[in-house]
């Protein structure tokens, strides 16, 4: 189809509604919609051809594994929060914590076990810190800015074993696609890595905050009486599973699976690009990583379902909350499927030709980065998602890098950076929502708070894509 402004009008209905509705998938869906008539302009075509985009990228091999692999994921973590992994950490770390200080090594040290996805470390983390600060004069403000800038910020800097790689990786091999580039998705993503500046800036900030700087005052906790005591954490039990009465306190039911599928990884990783260079690191480039995740989870869930019926976990209650787990991410997965669809039917406009002819002279090369990151930055503040602001940005991002010149690698990185800063700052992220349910924060009243540190940290960020786009 030859390319026009009418390209743009699925991406132009996306974002408005995304905002208006704070949620993603009903602008994407309503895009998609928009762009199948404009494909197939009558009553019955439009519908057809909706659901042929669905269906077709759906069943793509790439897509498929991650559809699979997140929904496993999600099951595996919902297994060791039932039997008793989740709480068993918890009950590990928090028996020596008698300073501010050490609390906060505490939050930093406990990513090792937690990297793997912000809301599940949010909620392994926040209810220790929760009961620690009924003895310690801890700011909840801090603790919660703390906790945060460990989470999002950490866990899209990690390329292996998290929920977020192999999302990160196919959105960019979709990107790719849209302009003919046939490198891999997964060696164009971990070049980008060092470019999110913005997640590298809020953590260094988050250290200086941490150790060296009081953060917004509140009321600090300096111990409640044992009647207050109890009741928190009654409620704490009520709201969260890891702290059910019932739930036995074992740690190895979560360390163990997370440290076989992190090892996994790594392993199979290596095994499978090996026979195609000498190179050790290089194995990891070759390797089909969305593969050997797959594999390593799969075989990580295998032996966990052992492990937990050898300690007398009944299989139904097994099967049961590896079904909820991954139930949990539906929405997810209906996201990825609309982005996916979406991406095919705006190429099929002639999204990206439109771009090249008309839109490029407008931007500057030089300036093609930190205009992304601002702009994404605002879209995922408003949205309120780092997923969401990915999967609109990406593919209007990665056309304007490829047709103006500028480095595709460097704008990745900006997308992702963009998308992070939308997660950490905006009072509508679910990481924000969880983290306040659980400390009983005002969201509106700690976003605000953490507001200033995240538009400094924005600020440098945008000066060091200017920077970067002038060296690259």
């Amino acid at each position: 189809m030859e390319s026009s402004w009418v390209s743009l009008l699925p991406f132009l209905v996306v974002i408005p509604i995304a905002v208006l509705s704070k949620q993603v998938q009903p602008g994407l869906f309503m895009g998609l919609i928009l762009g199948s008539y404009l494909v197939q302009p009558d009553l019955f075509g439009g519908v057809k051809t909706l659901i042929s985009y669905l269906v077709d990228n759906l069943v793509k091999t790439n897509n498929i594994r991650i559809i699979i692999f997140l929904y496993v994921f999600a099951g595996l973590i919902s297994l060791t929060k039932m039997t008793g992994g989740m709480k068993g950490f918890v009950d590990l770390v928090g028996r020596n914590v008698k300073t501010e200080r050490a609390a906060m090594v505490l939050i930093w040290l406990s990513t090792i076990g937690t990297f793997n996805n912000p809301n599940f470390r949010i909620v392994t983390i926040a209810p220790i810190m929760k009961l620690l600060k009924q003895r310690l004069p801890l700011s909840t403000h801090k603790l919660g800015f703390v906790i945060e800038v460990t989470s999002n910020p950490v866990v899209v800097l990690v390329p292996i074993a998290t929920a977020f790689v192999g999302y990160m990786v196919s959105l960019t091999g979709t990107a790719l696609q849209l302009v003919g580039i046939a490198e891999s998705p997964y060696s164009v993503y971990i070049r980008s890595i060092p470019f999110n500046f913005f997640s590298l800036v809020i953590i260094g900030i988050g250290v200086y905050y941490s150790f060296f700087k009081k953060f917004a005052s509140d009321s600090l906790g300096h111990g409640t009486d044992a009647l207050n005591a109890q009741l928190e954490e009654e409620k704490l039990q009520r709201c969260l599973h890891a702290y059910e009465k019932e739930t036995p306190s074992k740690p190895w039911n979560l360390l163990l699976p997370l440290s076989f599928v992190l090892v996994g990884t790594v392993f199979l990783s290596w095994w499978d690009g090996h026979t195609q260079t000498s190179s050790f690191f290089e194995a990891f480039i070759k390797a089909d990583a969305l593969g050997v995740m797959l594999e390593a989870l799969f075989m990580t869930l295998i032996l966990s379902l052992f492990f937990f019926l050898l300690q007398g976990f009944s299989a139904g209650k097994l099967v049961t909350h590896f079904i909820e787990g991954g139930n949990e991410l539906v929405s997810v997965i209906l996201m990825l499927a609309l982005v996916w669809a979406l991406s095919a039917v705006s190429e099929d406009l002639g999204f990206s030709n439109y771009i090249a002819s008309n839109l490029i002279g407008w931007i500057p090369p030089e300036f093609i980065a930190p205009v992304v990151f601002v702009l994404g930055s605002i879209l995922a503040y408003f949205i309120g998602s780092s997923w969401g602001a990915w999967g609109l940005l990406m593919p209007l991002g990665v056309t304007l890098a490829h047709q103006s010149g500028s480095s595709i690698i460097l704008v990745i990185g900006a997308v992702f950076a963009s998308g992070t800063f939308g997660a950490f700052a905006s009072p509508l992220s679910d990481n924000t929502v969880t983290l306040c349910t659980i400390l009983n924060l005002p969201v509106i009243d700690y976003a605000r708070s953490k507001l200033k540190p995240s538009l400094i940290a924005a600020g440098i960020t945008t000066v060091l894509y200017g920077i970067a786009s002038l060296l690259i």
